[in-house]
């Protein structure tokens, strides 16, 4: 009796430390669910596609180049957080159930200019991606089912993403993100296995760039692809322990990267150029029961994104209406209604998959996720004061040296400035044009021709 009591002992203190590790809302397991969710969704699929437009060699150096800019952007955003944290414990000014948001850090430390910068362009960006997600639903879920036309997929879509209305907080969303990341797992190793073996694409040429608007038209996708889309800190502000996340989302980062590299790599590998003909991978895959299933993943996956991203949109909207801090919640449901049917408009508008990430991400990922940050950083810091009572001081990689930190952020804002603002917002304007000025606004079938 007393061996089986200690069994039961041992095994109920392992279910426990289980059911703390994943279900536990608030861990660091929990954050790099969330981080590795909104990383990347539909993104995954367009990826191929900026092989084809860069070349595989460049694609791979973008992605890892990216997927390291996007760390060190995140740890500059981290490291302010914690600095404005300390101002509110000392000052005992911290609410309870106040979600804190970028654009609040920034007044805090740099005045109320910075503050509306970060609110323009966190909040654009958000809306943008999560129009992109409903963009994404419509095209994917063509490619199994064409007795409707996309933009009629799109109305369906739109409809089912207004149930986001009623998600209260982060914290809320839990099994989602665990769902989340398995889904673009099987989507990624459903298309590296497939093209590897299974696939049949004879004489698959690889010319490589075909033009300098090919090449940074994916070189911005690249881009939008990392850098975890400006919620970084409603990520943090989800965490019992919010200065782990800066590790957190290098594991996150390591682990995209074993899902984008393969897939993109032996997509474009098997089917070389005709990815230029097909902004959405699963275009080219062959009809089978594993690209059903990868096709509804998929789709789920791309609702749940959705709703990561437009929970800190409602935040914003209900602090600016100053309902934030309600108890009422049906009020904040029907004032998010006008948030959601904007999102509907213009993914109809706009339904042209693939370029939509190139603009966002040369516009508005360049400025909020990279530059935005390392700028504020600078700024900050210029003072010695500053350095001084920093949380965060520099890591011992770069040998403690803010010397080291300054040259890597003024590196990283001018090369996204000339490289992603530059050529990346010439290239993907003139290519989204160029699809305006082929199928026009409200597309009912963007693309639907060329399978």
């Amino acid at each position: 009796m007393e061996s089986f009591g200690n069994r039961s002992t041992r095994t109920s203190a392992m279910e426990d430390q289980i059911s703390r590790v994943f279900l536990r809302r608030g861990s660091a397991f929990d954050a790099w669910l969330t981080a590795t969710t909104v990383q990347v969704a539909q993104v995954l699929l367009t990826l191929p596609h900026s092989f084809a437009q860069m070349g595989l060699a460049s694609g791979v150096v973008f992605q890892l180049l990216y997927g390291a800019l996007g760390c060190w952007s995140c740890y500059m955003t981290t490291s302010l957080y914690a600095d404005y944290i300390w101002i509110l414990d000392s000052q005992k000014l911290r609410k309870e159930n106040h979600i804190i948001q970028w654009y609040e850090v920034l007044e805090a430390l740099l005045g109320r200019w910075w503050k509306a910068l970060g609110l323009l362009f966190n909040c654009m960006l958000m809306l943008s991606a999560a129009t992109i997600q409903l963009v994404a639903c419509g095209n994917t879920v063509w490619y199994i089912n064409d007795n409707l036309d996309k933009r009629t997929w799109t109305y369906i879509f739109g409809a089912i993403c207004f149930s986001t209305l009623f998600i209260r907080m982060a914290r809320n969303y839990h099994l989602w993100m665990f769902l989340g990341v398995f889904m673009t797992s099987y989507t990624a190793w459903y298309m590296t296995i497939a093209a590897l073996f299974f696939e049949k694409h004879q004489n698959a040429v690889h010319t490589g760039p075909t033009s300098s608007v090919e090449y940074f038209t994916g070189t911005t996708n690249i881009i939008y692809t990392f850098g975890s889309h400006a919620l970084t800190l409603e990520i943090i502000e989800a965490m019992d322990q919010p200065r782990k996340f800066k590790f957190v989302y290098v594991y996150a980062i390591l682990y995209i990267l074993t899902l984008t590299l393969p897939s993109a790599i032996s997509v474009y590998w098997r089917f070389g150029d005709k990815m230029l003909e097909h902004p959405n991978a699963l275009a080219v895959f062959s009809p089978s029961k594993f690209k059903t299933i990868a096709v509804i993943l998929m789709l789920a996956h791309q609702i749940i994104e959705f709703a990561a991203f437009i929970v800190p949109v409602f935040a914003m909207w209900e602090k600016m209406l100053g309902i934030h801090h309600s108890n009422n919640q049906t009020i904040k449901y029907f004032a998010r209604i006008p948030i959601v049917l904007i999102i509907c408009l213009f993914a109809l508008m706009l339904p042209f998959f693939g370029s939509i990430n190139s603009v966002v991400g040369s516009f508005l990922s360049s400025i909020a996720v990279y530059i935005l940050p390392c700028v504020a950083f600078m700024v900050i810091r210029q003072h010695e004061e500053s350095r001084e009572n920093a949380i965060e001081q520099p890591p011992i990689w770069i040998f403690n040296s803010w010397v080291g930190v300054y040259c890597i952020n003024l590196g990283i804002v001018l090369w996204v400035a000339i490289v992603g603002m530059g050529f990346g917002a010439w290239a993907s304007m003139y290519s989204l044009f160029h699809k305006v000025e082929r199928f026009g606004l409200f597309s009912k079938c963007f693309e639907c021709n060329k399978l």
